[in-house]
This record gives structure tokens, C-alpha cells and sequence, in this order.
């Protein structure tokens, strides 16, 4: 509730002030005619001088609300419009034999990536997330959507060997990551390479993919994930059952920082699960979607009704004043 024409209280105070005039008035006002015996008017006097004062407030109860009304009481319905337009993401995830590699314990390197990507894709707004998986192919496994709960259902069923190859062509994932956001009209393009190898499949190079990416406005964030030196890696004997042997680190950062430099995006190496989480965190605030928001507040006047009560007591006055209240000469 508000006022438009709040000045219009100060007439208030005057009004204030007349009531308390009447009323002094009243007590100090002599009876028009002398009479020798009051017996004659026995209870007209008390009569006159309480019920009458109810002709005084209906007066300032109308000066009241005619002031009110001037002063114009409003109530507003306030309505936001809000303004946005999302980003258009692609996980590109590794889906190599290596991923089975257990240094990030008690998980191997696959389960790390699609959890810490599952919080990723349950914590955007406004976005559509897709994903793409690859080995020596790449595969679209989710198109782009704002459906997050079916884009996390798809990072679930990420497995290692589902392209039935294996190595990791860098430049075909890029290429295929690219051919889903190169049409999109959102205000921003990313992709997120997470690998943790070296590029030694595929028909297209890394470094022209990452070209490609940077001719559609298309920023590439790369992960290598993976410890330094060597990490366990099991193997099913089928004399033994399963066991564990070590394989070499065999990451190609100097590419992914070259990838991410061309497309103007950023390198990250993720060397635990816990350094994973805080590298989609950083990206997360990075990419954030701007929402803008524009209030309106619509009124409604509610004067009309504080003048049909001023017209009411008003008429109640006049009529009072010339019935039951009359004064006599």
C-alpha cells in the first residue's frame, strides 16, 4: 500500500485542530434562551450536549477520508520480467581403455569424470548441456538440451568402450563437439575436452579442429585428468582374476594448452577427484548465464471508496442534524 499524493496528509494536522475547536466549543457554548425552570427540558440538555458531539465527529470523519482520498491510496501487484539468454555446452568425455586407471581410489578416472560432471550439468540454469563421448571415434551420446535430468540419466551410461575402438582422436571429438554448437544462436559456445591422452587416432588434427572451434566463436575448456608418473591400472587374469599393473603417464599437455589457447579458453590438469570438482567449479563461474531482471508494479486506486464513505457520513450528518439531533433556536 502507498500513497501517490502523499503531501495531501499534512491537511491532517487542520483537521486535527478544527475537531478540537468544536469540541471546545461545545463545552463552552450558552444556551440560546434563558429559562427560569429547567424542569421543561429535563433531559433535553444531556441529549443536546453528549449527542450531539456525534455530529462533530461524523464532520471530521468526513474531512478525514476527503483527505485520504486526495492523497490517493494505492495498492501495487508487482510483476519481474526476466531476461536471458543461456550457454550452449558440449562435454566432450574420454572414453578410452585408460580411463580404467585407478589414481583417483577408490574410483577409476571414468567414474570421477561423469560424477563431478553430473553435479556440473544439476548446478546450471538456463543452459542446454550436451555430450559427446569418444575414443579413436567420437559418438554423440546426449544432443544439446535444457532437460537436465535426461542429460545426467546419458552421463551415467558413459562407458569406457562403448565406441567399440580404442585410442583417442582429440581432433574428431572436437570436430563432432563443434558440429552440434556451430548452428546455435546462445550467447556463449564452450566445450569441455576432458582426456588423458594424446591424440593418436582420427582424420583430423587437434590443432586444425581447434580452429574450426575458434571460426564458430566456440571456446574450448581442456582437462587432463590423470597423477604424475605412474598409476594403477587393472588387468583380469583369468589365472589370477583381477590385478593390478602400472602404466606410464602418457598425457599430451603442451596439445590441450595449445587447443585451449587457439579457441581462447582455458587448461586445467586434474590430478584428484577433489581437483576435478574445483576445476568445473572455476568453470561453472566462468560461464555463468547473465539473468536480468525488470520489475513492474502495477496499481490500483482506492480513493473511490473513501469518498462514498465521506458522501455517507456526510449525509448522515445533515440528517442527524435535522431529526433526531435538531437543536432548537
Amino acid at each position: 500500500m502507498r500513497f501517490a499524493n502523499p503531501l495531501f496528509l499534512l491537511l491532517l494536522l487542520p483537521v486535527a485542530g478544527l475537531l478540537w475547536y468544536y469540541l471546545e466549543r461545545e463545552k463552552r457554548k450558552k444556551a440560546a434562551i434563558i429559562f427560569s425552570d429547567f424542569r421543561l427540558f429535563k433531559g433535553l440538555g444531556k441529549f443536546t450536549s453528549n449527542k450531539r458531539q456525534l455530529l462533530v465527529l461524523l464532520r471530521a470523519l468526513t474531512l478525514v477520508l476527503l483527505v485520504l482520498a486526495l492523497a490517493r491510496p494505492q495498492s501495487g501487484l508487482k510483476t519481474e520480467e526476466i531476461s536471458t539468454k543461456g550457454i550452449d555446452i558440449v562435454l566432450c568425455l574420454d572414453t578410452s581403455g585408460s580411463m580404467k586407471a585407478e589414481d583417483f581410489k577408490p574410483n577409476n578416472r571414468l567414474a570421477v569424470a561423469k560424477a563431478v560432471g553430473a553435479d556440473f550439468i544439476k548446478g546450471r540454469r538456463n543452459d542446454r548441456i550436451g555430450i559427446v563421448v569418444f575414443s579413436a571415434i567420437s559418438l554423440l551420446q546426449c544432443p544439446l538440451t535444457s532437460d537436465y535430468g535426461a542429460v545426467v540419466d546419458f552421463m551415467k551410461s558413459v562407458e569406457i568402450g562403448m565406441t567399440k575402438t580404442d585410442g583417442t582422436a582429440l581432433g574428431n571429438a572436437i570436430a563432432t563437439s563443434v558440429d552440434r554448437l556451430k548452428d546455435s544462436k546462445a550467447k556463449s559456445k564452450i566445450i569441455i575436452l576432458l582426456t588423458d591422452g594424446r591424440n593418436n587416432m582420427g582424420e583430423v588434427d587437434p590443432a586444425t579442429a581447434a580452429k574450426l572451434a575458434t571460426a564458430f566463436n566456440i571456446k574450448i575448456y581442456t582437462i587432463g585428468v590423470g597423477k604424475e608418473g605412474e598409476a594403477p591400472f587393472p588387468v583380469d587374469d583369468p589365472m589370477f582374476g583381477k590385478r593390478y599393473v602400472y602404466i606410464k603417464e602418457d598425457l599430451d599437455e603442451a596439445t590441450l594448452k595449445t587447443i585451449a589457447e587457439t579457441t581462447e579458453g582455458m587448461y586445467f590438469r586434474a590430478t584428484s577427484a577433489e581437483a576435478l570438482k574445483e576445476i568445473y567449479k572455476q568453470i561453472d563461474k566462468l560461464e555463468k548465464t547473465e539473468i536480468k531482471g525488470i520489475e513492474y508494479t502495477e496499481y490500483t486506486d482506492h480513493y473511490l471508496w473513501l469518498l462514498l464513505l465521506a458522501l455517507i457520513f456526510f449525509l448522515a450528518e445533515i440528517i442527524l442534524d435535522n431529526t433526531l439531533l435538531r437543536k432548537l433556536p
